[in-house]
């Protein structure tokens, strides 16, 4: 037996003569039928003040090098897996992960490209889960600006379907908008904990 099967025996133990709590019914909204989640997902994430561009499947390309170009984005990091046609037209140095760049690479990089694993129309919020083009969590949390891409077959309604779309024994990223925090006197500081700016290209 493990400590911690150890342990959960002794507590199921001390409490196997205590009444059971009651069950708390799960009777929230679960999903949004009645709303356009591509609209409100794009309304909600530039409210948490990312920038998010409308883009046509055949344009990836092009709109991926112009916002980068916008940037000045040159050494650009790509997780493993991230399709090599969104790059296409981009004047990058990639900085593939593959072995692991050191922190220092990541810290000195103009950007990160990835994908997502789900997007929540009602938070507002991308959810990367290590999976191929996402990569691991550090790629995404040390450069200064992220550029995600996001299809509109990712976008949910609610935390509910998003959950039921992600596997919980990987590794997950939630984003909400740009790193920031407000800790200090209520004064918003932004790039904290991650990129001070992200943008969106949202394939319509």
């Amino acid at each position: 037996m493990t400590v911690r099967a150890e342990m959960l025996a002794k507590i199921s133990g001390a409490l196997a003569d205590r009444p059971r709590p009651p069950v708390v019914p799960r009777d929230y909204r679960r999903s949004l039928d009645d709303v356009d989640v591509v609209e409100l997902f794009a309304e909600r994430a530039a409210d948490h003040r990312a920038t998010v561009t409308p883009v046509v499947a055949a344009e990836l390309p092009a709109a991926v090098a112009a916002a980068l170009g916008e940037r000045g984005a040159r050494r650009l990091v790509v997780p493993p897996g991230l399709s090599e046609e969104w790059l296409a037209a981009a004047d990058v140095e990639p900085l593939r992960d593959e072995p692991p760049l050191t922190v220092q690479k990541l810290d000195g990089a103009d950007g990160v490209i990835s994908g997502c694993a789900v997007a929540i129309a009602l938070t507002g919020t991308i959810v990367l889960a290590a999976g191929p083009g996402q990569g691991r969590r550090a790629l995404t949390l040390l450069p200064d600006y992220h550029l995600c891409v996001v299809r509109t077959d990712q976008i949910v309604g609610t935390v509910s379907e998003a959950l039921a779309r992600l596997d919980p024994s990987r590794p997950q990223t939630w984003i909400s908008g740009p790193s920031a925090t407000s800790d200090i006197e209520l004064n918003r500081v932004e790039g904290v904990h991650g990129p001070r700016t992200l943008h969106v290209l949202l394939i319509v």
